[in-house]
């Protein structure tokens, strides 16, 4: 944590800033009026720019010039262009980072002082080519660029570094060089450009720094106030290391002091997802290289596709005995889509689609699977000239689907799209139009409802063999149950009948016989219990369906069913994590119990639809046509 003063540490705001501009007469110092016309009178708040008033009301005056934009408003307004996080905005100064040619960035966030008074000053520092006095000027005003519009890039525009700085903090400072110790400063300060009162205000140049400010200095030589184990932390000038010889020949830092409009207030929730993000964000240029640093600690690139045998995830202790790590490619596409209607070139789109695992990750526990990212709602990534502006779920593109965990999607599109692609100049997501999306699914189509065939049987198969070699917990406690049922099922068999049926048991057995399980394993099985689950998967059958044959009731549940993806699956997957050592929350509904209470509820109903079907045709017609009716109705339901 910095030691530095109080009056260090608002240096900035503190500072005289001088901004260049023909001032206006003294009698035009106060708020003044429009002459005997009120109506002309702008009705601004309290807290409104003076300065801009000034100019406003200068401006109304006839014949009077009116600048194309009101710098002391613009400005102002600027601070809230709508950046959905601080990390959205960090990733601004990170892209020209990366514009620049840098091999390394650091975001540094400090907070100082005591809990509901705290301080946050933030800093994003990069060893990239550094720019000219004059070039720093130019990239201080708003649409000033070198790359104005070059899309081959990330920036297009010349605005993401200042409208990123004034989002978190009302006064920027932008030092670059080009030399070791040659420092130059530019300072915008919305506070000082609201009063100013020149109807055009100009930058004044640069200010040439002999060295940095001590409370700049620390930033890059002591450590932050989290993570509290300094010990994770590698400093950029350590104190046996020279601050200059640690900046290098060039570079940028932008110092954001004072930062009032953070999306979290404490310096942990804002590293911690500064790094989640940057880690995916900029993931190919990780891999390449590139080294991100947030407070002092190694970002490490994270994919959402979870196939690159580099990422983070391929680390992590729970595939420890798996040896397939990664999501395999299962097919790539490239189809050429127009910027818009009636644009003379198309420009080349790339789509990958990976499958998971999960024939090897399907035995792993749901947590770990959670901690692998399966489960994070990821299953599409959209990549802007590598740089990716989208992840997450896209519902005009992918229906949401029990086996979307298990697929992914990556979407690479060239910045001449930017159009088609309803890319920001924020690059905060994006917002394809119809003809995108409908090209991409055209093409995809196909291979995605092979993906989730391929999902749906590893699904099916794994549920059969969850049950394991002998009846299950609920299928024993039907079977203990049956003697006090008051209903007694094949209750008027003689006893050669049931000598018959002891004997045809084995025939069942063969027919029920679970992969993996052998014939005499499957006879014993049965002939231990009247209550048999087994599954099915037919997108086209209802959720159950029920057998009474040889003394057994046979449920027989539908893997493709909606009640299967969203209730019944997860349920046993939790239970079966608890089996299996994890976690339990102590409530008396425990996972095991209540996967054994809603096995228990649809034995119950097979049983008492075999009961009742014995000896009368016509409930054993209603019985069937109620659970077709009742199965469809439950898919309309949980399908919308």
């Amino acid at each position: 944590m910095s030691n530095s003063t109080d009056s260090e540490n608002t240096h900035i705001l503190n500072k005289p800033i001088t901004i260049s501009g023909v001032m206006p007469p003294d009698d035009d110092a106060s708020d003044g009026d429009t002459g005997t016309n009120s109506s002309l009178a702008p009705h601004w708040s309290a807290d409104a720019p003076k300065g801009g008033k000034i100019v406003m009301n200068r401006a109304l005056k006839e014949s009077a010039a009116v600048p194309l934009f009101l710098a002391q408003t613009f400005v102002q307004s600027l601070r809230d262009v709508g950046y959905d996080s601080t990390t959205s905005a960090l990733c601004e100064h990170v892209d020209n980072a990366i514009g620049a040619n840098a091999s390394e960035v650091r975001v540094l966030i400090r907070q100082t002082g005591k809990k509901g008074t705290l301080k946050t000053d933030i800093i994003v520092h990069d060893n990239g080519s550094g720019m000219a006095p004059n070039v720093l000027k130019v990239a201080t005003s708003f649409g000033g660029s070198m790359v104005f519009n070059n899309r081959s890039g990330i920036g297009r525009f010349g605005m993401g570094m200042k409208t990123a700085g004034l989002s978190m903090a009302p006064a920027i400072e932008i030092i670059s060089w080009q030399e070791a110790g040659a420092y130059y400063r530019m300072i915008l300060d919305t506070v000082a450009i609201g009063r100013d009162k020149s109807n055009l205000i100009a930058l004044d140049d640069p200010e040439y720094l002999g060295t940095l400010d001590a409370d700049i200095a620390n930033f890059f030589t002591v450590p932050m106030s989290f993570p509290k184990d300094t010990k994770e932390q590698i400093l950029l000038a350590p104190h046996d290391i020279d601050l200059q010889d640690a900046l290098g020949h060039s570079g940028t830092i932008v110092y954001m002091p004072e930062c009032d409009r953070l999306s979290s207030a404490t310096a942990r929730t804002l590293v911690e997802d500064a790094t989640k993000t940057f880690a995916h964000v900029y993931r190919r240029a990780l891999t390449k290289g590139l080294k991100i640093y947030v407070n002092n600690r190694p970002v490490e690139a994270s994919d959402p596709t979870l196939s690159m045998p580099s990422a983070r995830h391929t680390r992590l202790s729970a595939l420890d005995n798996i040896s397939v790590k990664t999501s395999r490619l299962v097919t790539a596409h490239k189809i050429s889509i127009f910027p818009h209607t009636g644009a003379p070139l198309a420009h080349d789109v790339h789509i990958k689609i990976y499958a998971l695992p999960i024939r090897e990750w399907s035995k792993l526990s749901r947590k770990a699977l959670s901690e692998i990212g399966v489960f994070n709602d990821q299953n599409v990534t959209i990549l802007r000239n590598d740089r990716e502006v989208f992840v997450g779920h896209v519902t005009k593109l992918v229906k949401r689907h029990g086996t979307a965990a298990w697929y992914r999607i990556e979407i690479d599109f060239p910045g001449e799209l930017d159009e088609a692609f309803g890319v920001a100049s924020n690059k905060q997501g994006v917002r394809m139009k119809d003809f995108v999306v409908e090209a991409i699914k055209k093409e995809i189509s196909d291979d995605l409802i092979s993906i989730r065939a391929d999902v749906e049987q590893v699904q099916a198969q794994n549920a059969i063999e969850k049950k394991g070699a002998g009846p299950s917990l609920s299928e024993t406690k039907a079977n203990e149950a049956d003697p006090f049922q008051a209903e007694q099922l094949d209750a008027n068999l003689t006893e050669a009948e049931k000598a018959q049926i002891e004997e045809n048991l084995r025939g069942l057995a063969i027919g029920l016989q679970r992969e993996n399980e052998t014939e005499e394993e499957a006879f014993q099985r049965i002939q231990a219990s009247r209550y048999i689950i087994r599954f099915h998967h037919d997108k086209y059958w209802p959720f159950y369906d029920v057998d009474h044959k040889f003394g057994r009731v046979i449920l027989t549940i539908n893997t493709a069913h909606p009640f299967y993806e969203k209730l019944y699956e997860p349920v046993m997957a939790r239970a079966l994590e608890t089996t299996n050592g994890d976690d339990d929350d102590g409530s008396k509904l425990q996972p095991n119990n209540l996967a054994t209470t809603l096995d228990l509820l649809l034995l119950s109903l097979a049983r008492t639809q075999s009961v009742m079907s014995q000896s009368n045709v016509e409930a054993a017609e209603l019985f069937e046509t109620f659970r077709q009716n009742w199965s469809n109705t439950l898919k309309i339901q949980m399908s919308r």
